[in-house]
C-alpha cells in the first residue's frame, strides 16, 4: 500500500536519485521501489540541461507500453513537442494522483485532472 506520508522529507535535488534528494525522475523510482515494481533505468545525472530528460525519457518510452492512468504508470509531460517532467500515478484513498518533486514545492500530490492542465500533453506508460 502507497503511503504518501513518507515523501513530506523529500528534498527536490537536481539530478537527485537517492531519497530523501530526488528530482522528479528520481521519485519516480522510488516510488515504483515502493510499489513493489521493477525500476526503470537510474539515467544518473540526467536532468533537463541539454535536452536530457527528453532524450532519455523518449528512449524509455520506446521501450514502454502506453497505458491508461493506473498506480505505477509514469507520466510523461510535454510542454511544446519536448519532455520536460515526468510524474508517477498513485492510489490515495482510491482516487489516482499525480506524485511529482519540484524545486521549492518538493513532493506534491495532484488530482489527475489538475496536474493534466499544466501541459501541453501528457501521456501513461507501463
Amino acid at each position: 500500500m502507497f503511503d504518501p506520508d513518507k515523501y513530506r522529507s523529500v528534498t527536490w535535488l537536481k539530478g537527485g536519485r537517492v531519497y530523501p534528494e530526488l528530482d522528479c525522475f528520481g521519485i519516480v523510482n522510488e516510488i515504483r521501489s515502493d510499489l513493489n515494481l521493477p525500476l526503470w533505468p537510474e539515467f544518473a545525472g540526467v536532468t533537463k540541461d541539454n535536452d536530457g530528460l527528453d532524450r532519455e525519457a523518449r528512449g524509455l518510452m520506446s521501450e514502454l507500453t502506453k497505458c491508461d492512468p493506473a498506480p505505477g504508470a509514469g507520466i510523461a509531460c510535454y510542454s511544446g513537442g519536448m519532455v520536460t517532467h515526468v510524474a508517477i500515478v498513485v492510489d490515495i484513498g482510491g482516487s489516482l494522483y499525480a506524485a511529482e518533486c519540484n524545486p521549492k514545492s518538493n513532493v506534491t500530490f495532484l488530482p489527475l485532472s489538475r496536474f493534466e492542465r499544466r501541459f501541453v500533453k501528457v501521456e501513461y506508460y507501463q
